[in-house]
């Protein structure tokens, strides 16, 4: 089987063309829930944190950096530790999985509106099981 026609048959399965699309879906999903963060739910937290913007911490470490501004033309930038950055992104991280989390009890609970109580599996001790508690049983007996 030559290279192309193995990658052709990669390609072509199912879990890869689904894997795709959950991607692209995850992609503009993803966008959909920055924006929430971003535009509804940080200006409430903003409020009623006094308008505390974390990304702005830094520590000096002494120092420059050169560096090209936005206009192309070079600067020299102080060596900053910019731990505010890490800490905007933890709480935008939990407040997206908090996000996301209540979107898939929603739908969750939507399915079981729709499809019912799922039926729980009945699942059967294997045979050796089985058979030590026969023995146990007629032991019992006597």
């Amino acid at each position: 089987m030559g290279f192309i026609s193995e990658f052709k048959d990669f390609a072509m399965k199912g879990n890869v063309m689904d894997m795709a699309v959950g991607v692209i879906i995850g992609g503009a999903f993803g966008k959909i829930v920055s924006s929430l963060v971003d535009n509804v739910i940080m200006p409430v937290v903003g409020k009623f944190s006094g308008g505390a913007d974390f990304s702005k911490l830094a520590i000096d470490l002494g120092g420059t950096v050169e560096t090209t501004n936005e206009a192309g033309e070079t600067v020299m930038e102080p060596v900053l530790l910019k731990y505010g950055a890490f800490i905007q992104s933890i709480i935008d991280f939990t407040i997206i999985a908090f996000c996301i989390f209540l979107m898939i009890k929603m739908v969750n609970k939507a399915r079981v509106a729709i499809e019912g109580e799922p039926e729980p599996e009945v699942k059967e001790d294997p045979e050796d099981i089985q058979l030590l508690r026969e023995i146990r049983d007629s032991l019992k007996k006597g």
